[in-house]
């Protein structure tokens, strides 16, 4: 009994013991040098993996800065192709499903984005939306960055979005699924494009700036074109349908020239074989 009363030490203490790593458990001596030996060896290969870590860092940290006038140039030309952004982000799976009416009517005028990763790319980044004059709010850019704090948590924060009156598109959004209500739909189906803008609350779970930071700037041209993809796609499905088609009526057009020779043979038969009998009449 210890002096409080609270009983032995020593079992409590292997009780709070967590369970052995390998090298604790018992083996042989030859065994446990071995792995003595394996485990130093993994400490190597796990300080050269962050060592190659920081030299990964700083090629990405070289070809972002390379990359930066391409991606100044292409924006230079999006300009030339009116609603550009508008068609890539509703031709993309997951960007066109936060996408209302509404918000096609305003992304219109979207005019150029662009994604900017800080400098040690891993702390987070920032994605700017640019837009024309229009009728819905007076920025000419919106801004959500997202960022590390001290503890190393995910945030992000959002400009405000100053709506001009009656023109508050996040406001009908939620007066829409408010009439919804009674109808089970996921977070991400309730969730609009300038919802998804302005909410900061799980910054972690927030697979939309990932998709635009990683899927959409990088080649945003693969989803402007998807329609004429598919048209093109379909396209040569009726051709490979109609070559089929064509090798089909072929085959039966050869069926049926047998068909008529081998009754042409049969009648050329039965006409012989009743003028012989006539004769032997």
């Amino acid at each position: 009994m210890g002096e409080n009363g609270a009983g032995p030490t020593e079992p409590a203490a292997k009780k709070a013991k967590s369970d052995p790593t390998v090298l604790e458990q018992e083996f042989d001596k030859e065994t446990q040098t071995a792995l003595e030996e394996i485990d130093s060896c993994q400490n190597e290969i796990d300080a050269m993996n962050e060592k190659a870590s920081e030299e990964i860092l700083k090629v990405e940290q070289k070809y972002n800065m390379l990359r930066k006038p391409f991606f100044d140039k292409r924006n230079e030309i999006i300009t030339k192709i009116p609603k550009f952004w508008l068609t890539s982000f509703i031709n993309h799976p997951q960007l066109s499903i936060i996408i209302e009416e509404d918000e096609e009517d305003a992304l219109q005028h979207l005019s150029k984005l662009e994604v900017e990763e800080f400098e040690d790319i891993k702390s987070g980044f920032k994605i700017r939306f640019f837009f024309e004059t229009n009728p819905y709010f007076e920025n000419d850019v919106l801004c959500k960055e997202y960022q590390l704090d001290s503890k190393g948590d995910p945030t992000s924060i959002s400009s405000q979005i100053k709506w001009k009156e009656g023109f508050d598109l996040i406001a009908k959004a939620a007066q829409k699924a408010a009439l919804q209500k009674g109808q089970r739909k996921r977070k991400l189906e309730n969730r609009t494009f300038f919802s998804w803008y302005t909410d900061n609350e799980d910054p972690s779970n927030d697979e939309i700036g990932e998709i635009i930071k990683d899927d959409m700037w990088p080649n945003p041209l693969q989803y402007f074109l998807v329609p004429d993809l598919e048209v093109e796609n379909l396209e040569e499905e009726e051709e490979d349908l109609e070559d089929e088609e064509g090798d089909n009526v072929v085959v039966m057009e050869e069926d049926d020239e047998e068909g008529e020779d081998d009754e042409g043979e049969g009648e050329g038969e039965g006409e012989g074989e009743q003028e012989a009998e006539n004769e032997e009449k």
